[in-house]
């Protein structure tokens, strides 16, 4: 069973489309049709059921699905471990980061690595830190820079490489900006601008309301940190951020409250090797021999 076919109907499977696996794959449309066809052939079973432009997995696709995983996910491995066993810094290196640790941590590392290691092909993915989460769960990287879970996965490892200390936050114009000694029942009543209710930094907040047993009252979401800054600093809420990104268009409010801090770290699959070229980053980001 070529590997090459497995690869094409599992990228169909994931993005539902012929033409969108297709441009993933980096291959014609004709090309990928091809590759499914023989899929086809040689299993003598239907993988996808076509309906219109879009595609289902039939019950033979479906138990196909899981095992072309399993065999993808060995193949690679055992690539990794052939090629580590030179001792090269060599291959592809896969990250996915959330956009604030991506944007505010990772550079003077990615630059010092990739400038050390210049073999080594970076596969850099920008994702929402659960996002990040699942696809690492999933096997899809070899490691990935978050805000690390309030409850992590037994089938994980993690480490936490810093302490983001969150602040609340409005524009100077805000009624509150004027108030010291603030409570969060104070905050209750006006609209707070959040990320999503399901990650991991909202979750933090919103237990802090509830162990008062008060509202959080959601205004405006988005998972953006630079979009939430946006929309505090002209006035349409209150906020928690991170310090590195406070600046003059947002006052600090003054919280009775202890300072909150958001671990930041990374993640990996405790089942998937890792190859020397994660290993070796992963030792840079422990070692932080640059500042960041």
């Amino acid at each position: 069973m070529d590997t090459q076919h497995l690869y094409a109907f599992v990228a169909i499977a994931e993005h539902g489309s012929f033409s969108a696996a297709a441009e993933r794959l980096h291959l014609t449309q004709p090309a990928i049709s091809k590759r499914i066809a023989l899929l086809e052939e040689q299993l003598k079973a239907s993988l996808f059921d076509r309906i219109g432009r879009q595609v289902a997995l039939t019950q033979a696709g479906q138990l196909l699905l899981s095992k072309a995983k399993l065999i993808l996910g060995e193949v690679a491995a055992t690539q990794r471990a052939i090629a580590d066993l030179q001792g090269d810094i060599q291959g592809k290196l896969s990250i996915a980061t959330s956009h604030h640790v991506g944007l505010h941590y990772l550079p003077p590392y990615l630059r010092d690595f990739s400038t050390r290691y210049p073999q080594v092909k970076l596969d850099l993915h920008f994702l929402d830190s659960e996002q990040a989460y699942h696809e690492i769960l999933q096997g899809r990287f070899d490691i990935a820079t978050i805000t690390l879970a309030l409850q992590q996965d037994a089938r994980l490892k993690s480490e936490t490489l810093w302490h983001d200390q969150l602040h609340f936050v409005v524009a100077p114009t805000h009624a509150l900006a004027t108030q010291s000694h603030l409570q969060l029942a104070d905050l209750s009543q006006h609209p707070a601008i959040m990320p999503d209710t399901n990650t991991y930094t909202t979750q933090l907040i919103k237990n802090l309301f509830d162990r008062q047993q008060l509202p959080l009252n959601m205004g405006m979401v988005s998972n953006h940190l630079d979009t939430i800054k946006m929309l505090l600093s002209i006035g349409l809420g209150w906020g928690v951020l991170p310090r590195r990104i406070i600046d003059d268009e947002l006052h600090i409010l003054d919280i009775d409250q202890p300072p909150i801090m958001r671990p930041l770290g990374y993640i990996h699959h405790s089942q998937r090797t890792l190859n020397n070229a994660a290993r070796v980053f992963l030792d840079l980001l422990q070692n932080k021999v640059i500042d960041s």
